[in-house]
């Protein structure tokens, strides 16, 4: 039993049937009046005629670019986690600058940059001063993991972007945080257990250095022993691909969060499966076991994708709400790696 988003206390099989009815474009209007964030709009710049082609050019944009190169997806739900996380949807993990976000030590390997610029390019001689950088990143999120397999989710827009981004305020847990101190961080962005354990399914997909999975393998809490948490077939596989840090310098090998999705960069509830044979690469997948609610959840997403696409497409919609800035608030920024006072 969980209580949900409305105040009922239900059981998670009846939240996602309830939910169903988010997973189609024909009836995405019926989530709006219980989902739409206040000051944000559906199809802002249609609405008010500032950019009435902003969503279709961006969604082709990521058309070409996912031909091209399906890493793309898991690239941008990072981008976007790493923004919305952190101060707020606001694009700020997108300025450039030797104490910015983007430079922190838990941001390391971001990508999607190059795509987020192209899209701003062309919409600034299109709609100059229209169309947010934080809008931008949202679209082109969805539609990116759209076409990786995941269900499209409304994104209400009309963000600004953030006018500072700074190293310092970077306050991403670590891979090896532990369940209960993970689930208060999402609590503290307006986030509930269903959405934690749903969001961390975008390790469905996608890479990570082997520094941030090495203390498992072979320092797990300082004990000199590996976490024994880990499947022992799994924890040999990952030893081979991920060797002890034993000098400065040393190569940092990537290594796929879900190795079932690989190089295919595949949406897919194969991770919940993983999760259950202790086969999970971070730490903060593993301890989804470590409480009754989460290992539910994870036991219903791992029989059915449906369940978790769809909880996957309210989760998606509820971060890209997290602290938006609008109206008079921040800026529309004529380029999204730096402010426009520069």
């Amino acid at each position: 039993m969980r209580t949900d988003r409305l105040g009922f206390v239900f059981p998670v099989w009846l939240a996602l049937a309830v939910l169903s009815m988010w997973c189609t474009t024909e009836v995405v209007e019926a989530a709006i009046s219980l989902q739409n964030p206040m000051n944000l709009v559906w199809h802002y710049y249609k609405v008010h005629n500032t950019c009435e082609n902003a969503e279709p050019f961006i969604r082709h944009q990521v058309e070409l670019f996912y031909k091209q190169d399906k890493t793309i997806a898991p690239k941008l739900l990072r981008l976007l986690y790493s923004d919305c996380f952190v101060n707020g949807c606001d694009a700020s993990i997108l300025l450039d600058g030797p104490d910015s976000e983007k430079m922190a030590p838990q941001n390391r390997g971001l990508g999607g940059f190059v795509l987020i610029d192209k899209i701003k390019t062309v919409l600034e001689v299109r709609c100059p001063g229209a169309v947010s950088c934080a809008d931008i990143l949202n679209l082109a999120t969805r539609d990116a993991v759209h076409l990786a397999g995941a269900p499209s989710y409304p994104v209400f827009t009309g963000r600004r972007d953030g006018l500072t981004s700074t190293k310092g305020s970077v306050d991403l847990p670590s891979p090896s945080i532990s369940r209960e101190a993970s689930l208060a961080y999402f609590k503290s962005k307006g986030l509930d257990v269903l959405d934690m354990t749903t969001l961390l399914g975008s390790h469905s997909m996608g890479r990570t250095h082997c520094a941030f999975i090495v203390d498992r393998l072979y320092n797990f809490n300082n004990t000199g022993k590996p976490d024994p948490s880990m499947k022992a077939s799994f924890l040999t596989e990952m030893r081979k691909l991920c060797p002890p840090r034993t000098r400065k310098g040393q190569n940092d090998p990537l290594v796929f969060l879900n190795p079932e999705s690989g190089s295919k960069y595949s949406f897919t509830n194969s991770y919940y499966s993983r999760v259950l044979t202790h086969e999970a690469v971070l730490g903060v997948d593993q301890k989804l076991l470590y409480g009754d609610d989460t290992k539910q959840i994870t036991e219903e997403f791992a029989a059915g994708l449906e369940d978790f696409r769809r909880s996957f497409a309210l989760s998606m919609s509820r971060m890209g709400n997290i602290e938006v800035l609008t109206g008079k608030q921040g800026e529309i920024r004529k380029n999204c790696r730096r402010t426009n006072k520069y």
